[in-house]
């Protein structure tokens, strides 16, 4: 109860925000649904011997809390391209496809052009302010491409990828709009390969053949991105001794590459080699601070979502603990006063947090009351996926495995090789300037129109332009008022209606 009473104290206690938002640090866990938000708070709390439970996790401090709902144009269960759109670029669209809208068909080139939709982060940076991105994935993968990219496939990574007939008709690959489209400060994530002619040996495994280069059209896009940037102090840099020497205030542009694809899942990380989602998030802020008119910064856990695909809660889950703790350091870097922080998910899965485990037992672990084929099974399982294991109608017997190790592969009701998402609504965690506009339940293209508004980006400046005067009536006599009152600085002084009356039209009324 005492504690309750605090809590209440300090809800009562809160003043709205609402200042112009001079940041936006927009944090977007993949796949991070409701219950994996959940079993994160458990698996952090005990990661520091702790029940679990009753754990605060950094996401959990946000005091203004919404949901989104996630279906796209044409599926009820969405993916990562057609989320991020909605959420990135306020337009709900079709499954699979980047930065345009629903008018644009998934793979069908032609259906592209003059469909395109812009992004916050162009809107960002056409108001002046330094804008980046930060992802575990390849910075070509669908949510940050959704930034600055407009394709009709998510799967254009480089021009390898797209069709010939696609490029006869315009299209180009996600990479080469990397570099084009935005001029964005900060880029950081994995991608190497896609940027490169075929064949290039990867610097980090030159022997690997799979890392090598996958451009057709003999491009270097990390040379020319150089070139791009000639006169300003701008960093290409693949290792974290490298990344490591990159310094912020000298520093206007940072292109850091970190794998040929996605980046390795936080358990797996060498910290000689790889930054974690903690330090780029710290780097991309100090260098993109710099800029007086302020900041919008993409963060993205991309590989919470991977995990789940592959039907391993561990690694989801410690992905997502290392999300909230690169949530932690931009609260840190940042001032809550002029700076809207938003986390949300683009989408969900399909894991289930079932059975009654005692308090403190490990979320990884299994139910202590045995299923009706007198079997135990886990507290997290999947819907569908690759756990599923049923031969000759008996699943298998887990009294003697260990399911909380790392590579230990979750059951599942249906077989799938990938397990698929899920598409229940989403939460939206802000603080900050306008946080409040995030309150309730709202499509999930709405979150880009209430991110604008709170920064005065885009084309609804409202909230940084003076409100204008109502018009009078041409009749003075119509104005039911009985007094107007000047604010300060003047004297409070009370003007009767009655002298009003006596005002004729033609005159004018100043304060």
């Amino acid at each position: 109860r005492s504690q309750a009473r605090r809590t209440l104290q300090s809800v009562l206690d809160r003043k709205l925000n609402t200042n112009v938002a001079k940041n936006i640090l927009f944090f977007l866990g993949d796949g991070m649904g409701i219950t994996t938000f959940t079993a994160a708070r458990i698996l952090k709390g005990q990661l520091q011997n702790q029940t679990g439970e009753e754990t605060v996790m950094t996401m959990d401090t946000f005091p203004n809390v919404g949901l989104a709902k996630t279906y796209s144009v044409d599926f009820q269960i969405p993916d990562s391209a057609a989320t991020a759109t909605a959420y990135l670029c306020g337009v709900k669209t079709n499954l699979n496809t980047i930065g345009v809208n629903a008018a644009g068909r998934n793979g069908i080139c032609k259906t592209q052009k003059g469909n395109e939709v812009t992004s916050i982060l162009k809107w960002a940076k056409d108001a002046g302010k330094s804008v980046g991105i930060v992802t575990t994935t390849r910075v070509q993968h669908a949510t940050p491409a959704a930034t600055y990219a407009h394709s009709v496939s998510r799967k254009w990574y480089s021009d390898a990828d797209v069709p010939e007939s696609a490029k006869r008709e315009g299209c180009t690959d996600i990479a080469s709009q990397l570099i084009k489209n935005t001029d964005i400060d900060v880029i950081i994530g994995g991608g190497r390969k896609y940027m490169t002619p075929r064949g290039t040996k990867d610097p980090e495994y030159p022997r690997d053949f799979l890392s090598r280069g996958k451009r057709k059209d003999g491009r270097n896009l990390i040379k020319e991105w150089q070139i791009l940037k000639t006169g300003k102090v701008a960093r290409y840099v693949w290792n974290k001794s490298d990344f490591d020497a990159v310094d912020p205030e000298t520093t206007d542009y940072l292109m850091a590459l970190f794998e040929p694809g996605d980046l390795r899942f936080e358990e797996d990380r060498n910290p000689s080699m790889d930054p974690s989602i903690i330090e780029t998030t710290e780097k991309a802020i100090r260098i993109l601070q710099k800029n007086p008119k302020g900041f919008f910064l993409l963060v993205e856990g991309g590989r919470i979502d991977q995990a789940h695909h592959d039907g391993r809660a561990y690694m989801a889950l410690h992905e997502t603990v290392a999300f909230d703790n690169a949530i932690a350091k931009g609260l840190e870097l940042t001032r809550e006063e002029e700076t809207l922080t938003i986390v949300m998910a683009d989408h969900s899965h399909p894991l289930t947090f079932n059975g009654f485990p005692f308090r403190g037992q490990s979320i990884l672990g299994k139910s202590p009351l045995w299923a009706t084929d007198f079997l135990p099974y886990t507290t997290l399982m999947y819907g569908n996926g690759p756990g599923y294991k049923v031969v000759n109608g008996k699943r298998p017997d887990l009294r003697n495995v260990t399911t909380s190790e790392t590579h230990y592969v979750q059951l599942s009701a249906a077989p799938l090789e990938s397990t698929t998402h899920s598409g229940e609504d989403v939460a939206v965690l802000a603080r900050g300037p306008m946080a409040h506009l995030l309150q309730g339940i709202h499509e999930q293209s709405y979150v880009a129109h209430a991110m604008a508004y709170a920064a005065c980006v885009g084309d609804d400046l409202r909230h940084c332009q003076e409100q204008p005067m109502p018009e009078l009536d041409t009749s003075l006599r119509a104005l039911k008022v009985q007094s107007v009152t000047l604010s300060p600085p003047s004297p409070l002084l009370s003007c009767p209606a009655s002298k009003l009356s006596k005002v004729s039209p033609s005159e004018e009324l100043t304060s």
